[in-house]
């Protein structure tokens, strides 16, 4: 009984996330889903991307959060909008929450959309939201282990971005051995060694999102 109710929550689900995929491709919206454990760094990371991007998009943010708005009002202090969901306890968002979300933007004026997904590594990885991207930030002080222990998430991402890379020295984060452990897990996804806090690696991450971002216009 508890498999079938979850096929049916990821059925309507995925029915849901069709609609947004719809609607976001009409209106030619870039939508990146940006997935990551509390404390990973995920805010701070809008935040360079929004410093890089902003001057050449138009943007817009969704915040996650089981409560509180302070992500959504440092983004705001960016002079680029934003709309806090709070989940009331949920571990995820899901479609249709952005679908409801949608009606506090104006996407005939966004040309890329972050949605800062709910602090998690399990159930985010599950629920499609009609993005154009999925990534995920990893950081050093978490451990290398983490693609063993949540493998889904580092199969269903496309893009992976391993930060606090100014705090490698002083742990005994293995990079070689985790990025094998990923290769094998998503031989494609992408990765970006970075640190949001000194900006090393940033530059790499922005114009190659960039270019993505001026293909999917064209």
């Amino acid at each position: 009984m508890e498999i079938k109710i979850l096929r049916d929550v990821l059925a309507t689900n995925e029915a849901v996330a069709k609609e947004n995929e719809r609607l976001f491709g009409e209106k030619k919206v870039f939508v990146l889903n940006l997935m990551a454990s509390p404390g990973a760094g995920k805010t701070s990371f809008i935040l360079r991307t929004i410093e890089g991007l902003k001057d050449d998009f138009k943007m817009a943010v969704v915040e996650g959060d089981i409560a509180s708005k302070v992500d959504a009002e440092r983004v705001r202090e960016q002079g680029v909008p934003a709309v806090q969901i709070n989940t009331g306890g949920a571990c995820h968002l899901d479609a249709n929450m952005i679908k409801n979300s949608l009606a506090l933007l104006d996407l005939d004026e966004i040309d890329f959309l972050i949605i800062e997904n709910v602090g998690n590594l399990v159930c985010p990885a599950e629920f499609n939201l009609g993005e154009t991207l999925r990534a995920m930030i990893l950081s050093i002080p978490e451990g290398d282990d983490k693609p063993l222990k949540y493998p889904l998430m580092f199969t269903e991402s496309h893009v992976l971005i391993v930060n606090k890379m100014d705090l490698l020295d002083w742990t005994d984060f293995d990079l070689e051995r985790f990025k094998g452990v990923v290769g094998r897990l998503n031989s494609k996804m992408k990765v970006f060694e970075l640190s949001c806090k000194s900006g090393e690696g940033v530059e790499d991450w922005i114009d190659w999102l960039k270019t993505r971002l001026i293909s999917f216009r064209t």
